[in-house]
């Protein structure tokens, strides 16, 4: 039992019980509740409780402001309302299923993109001191960075089904038991296939599928899951469907070990009897599709699988095409498919290099570089799943970018002739050993370096970073952002007590500063909305894009002028910039007439953050420095 479970218990019951809660999670300061009805939840109560602040309701969540101990507080609620913290309901989701599907997979890899990053450059810097030939292959240099750097990609099942079963509510290692089960060793298809089919169902079909085991009877066609992503995000679905279930029928006194026991057991026998088969037929049927492609079009199914080979990756079903691919070099001595998907890792990164110039997020900035390097080497899963998917338009410029490369390739006829190296490495799987001809290897710097250029272009141009991220709360740990207020004014700068409005002099509307202007102009202080435009323009309130509050009131009682010597530059509504003008004024005027100018500048929702700290108090600040940090 926690420091607060008593809180958590009197907060679980004022929100309207634990069967009223969809998802809660935690920022610094507060807990965010998604309800299924805010009308059960009891604000009054809420708001005169011991050990909350106050109550507060923004963007479809009921927010309950603890203080900094709110992760103290958010794991005695988790333990008391018996869940997870994930949000999971689909009435809670917003957007096509399309998007949905995007945010589910990008959202099971936010919790380990560092560790996938880091991997990521392993494998890269391994390739590259292979190829410097700094050890030998299969040394045991070698298999160290391999195990250490392909780790997490191989067992990506056994991450994945930690985070899917975070998302859906199962436990959380029954989800981890789950991805373990998918990839067994002995029962992968790369085991299975060494020995004799006891059978082969829909023989001399475009669904031909070996089977080597029966389970229960069942004929089970068997896959390779290593690596995948949608085949255990798909079973931990279902397992969350079979523990709800088990739940109900099992006896409480024996649900700790039977309801794992039945859940991970069915939803296992399920992928295996289910999914594996589903990934099996799709993976035929595409291999026979690009075949029929390439027999119609070589240049049309080069333009195919460069666009689409990133979205094969991620639904495991490239695979289709690399049985083709090795048929071809062992029957032709070369192969086209694979110098179609060449481009695809570039572009890739190219986008991963123009996002880094344009993220607003600090986090993900700082896993855009690591990314880039590892997609250097073909590791292109950091990018994917940690920036571009998310962010959608970014992936798609990214597959544009891989088919015009394909396109390029198919043209001029580029070829590989050999399964080598990624990324960077891969250049030299494209020279003629036989005739020493290099053409091939030319036509992917070719296609390379466009693919590049236009991916990295059309990202600087065409997206914009203008999502609020979650990535600057936390749901599990404690952490401190921080935003940088500029100075919207310029002049000198004075402590809030200085002011000789009472009101802001003691704090009443917020923390601050006061500034006595010298240049009679006011310009955003942040990215963000014109909240409030006072129709005598002697005030306004601005909203950042991250919901930091600000009132900037130029002058004592100057409502009085009603407007006279003021000019507004934007309207109620309109989204600014840093540094755009706002409001400008004539001070002289203005003093002429007998009022002050000094100009209070304050964080209106300050109770929301954890400290506001003012730059040291000076004479001539500018507009361009740094007047308020606000933790977060």
């Amino acid at each position: 039992m926690g420091k607060y479970h008593d809180l958590a218990e009197k907060i679980i019951a004022n929100v309207g019980g634990k069967e009223n809660i969809n998802s809660v999670t935690h920022c610094i300061t507060r807990l965010r509740f998604k309800l299924k009805d805010e009308g059960k939840a009891n604000e009054d109560v809420l708001k005169n409780m011991d050990g909350v602040v106050t109550i507060m309701k923004s963007g479809g969540q009921f927010q309950v402001v603890i203080g900094n101990h709110v992760p103290l507080v958010y794991a005695d609620v988790l333990e008391v309302a018996g869940i997870t913290g994930e949000a999971t309901e689909e009435d809670t989701e917003k957007g096509n299923i399309f998007n949905r599907l995007i945010d589910l997979i990008s959202g099971c890899f936010q919790p380990f993109l560092g560790a996938l990053t880091a991997c990521g450059m392993l494998k890269g810097f391994n390739a590259l001191f292979l190829y410097l030939k700094l050890y030998e292959a299969g040394s045991g240099t070698d298999l160290f960075l391999t195990a250490a750097g392909d780790c997490i990609f191989y067992f990506m099942p056994v991450a994945i089904g930690l985070t899917a079963a975070r998302k859906f509510k199962v436990a959380d290692f029954t989800g981890i038991a789950i991805g373990m089960a998918m990839v067994y060793p002995t029962i992968q298809a790369s085991a299975l296939g060494t020995g004799k089919p006891i059978m082969t169902l829909f023989a001399n079909t475009i669904l031909e599928s070996p089977v080597f085991i029966k389970v229960f009877g069942l004929p089970i066609i068997a896959n390779n899951y290593t690596s995948s992503v949608v085949p255990v995000i798909l079973v931990i679905w279902f397992a969350s469907i079979i523990q709800k279930l088990a739940k109900r029928i099992i006896p409480e006194m024996v649900q700790t070990f039977l309801v794992p026991m039945f859940t991970i057991l069915i939803s296992v026998f399920f992928g295996f009897l289910i999914i594996g088969p589903i990934i099996t037929f799709l993976t035929n049927i595409l291999g026979s599709g690009f075949t029929a492609l390439y027999e119609f079009s070589p240049i049309l199914m080069s333009v195919t699988v460069g666009f689409f080979w990133q979205v094969l990756v991620i639904f495991g079903l490239h695979w289709s095409l690399i049985p083709l691919a090795m048929i071809n070099l062992s029957t032709l001595g070369f192969d086209t498919i694979l110098a179609a998907s060449f481009s695809a890792s570039f572009a890739q990164t190219a986008v991963v290099l123009a996002m880094f110039f344009k993220l607003k997020d600090k986090k993900l900035k700082e896993l855009a570089i690591p990314a880039v390097i590892s997609g250097i080497f073909g590791v292109t899963e950091p990018a994917i799943y940690g920036l571009t998917l998310p962010k959608k338009k970014p992936f798609v410029i990214s597959m544009i970018g891989a088919a015009i490369g394909g396109l390029i390739t198919g043209l001029l006829g580029a070829k590989s002739f050999i399964m080598g190296g990624l990324g960077a490495f891969g250049f030299v799987n494209h020279i003629d050993t036989a005739s020493n001809d290099i053409s091939s290897m030319v036509t992917q710097f070719i296609a390379v370096g466009v693919a590049m250029v236009f991916s990295f272009v059309a990202t600087m141009l065409f997206w914009k970073d203008d999502e609020v991220t979650e990535e600057t709360e936390v749901q599990n740990e404690m952490g401190v952002r921080k935003e940088v207020v500029t100075s919207p004014v310029q002049g000198n700068m004075m402590p809030l007590e200085t002011a000789k409005d009472q009101a802001f002099a003691q704090g009443a509307l917020g923390k601050g500063v006061v500034i006595h202007p010298t240049v009679g102009e006011v310009v955003a202080p942040f990215d963000g909305t014109v909240m409030t435009m006072f129709p005598t323009k002697h005030a306004i309130g601005l909203i950042s894009d991250n919901g930091l509050e600000l009132l900037i009131h130029i002058g004592l009682d100057t409502v009085q002028l009603d407007g006279k010597y003021f000019d507004a530059h934007v309207e109620q509504g309109a989204k600014v910039k840093r540094g755009d003008k706002l409001v400008s004024f004539d001070i002289k005027a203005i003093e002429e007439a007998g009022f002050s100018v000094e100009t209070p500048v304050i964080v209106t929702n300050s109770a929301d953050y954890l400290d506001i700290i003012e730059t040291d108090h000076k004479e001539g600040i500018s507009s361009s420095d740094e007047l308020l940090t606000v933790l977060v």
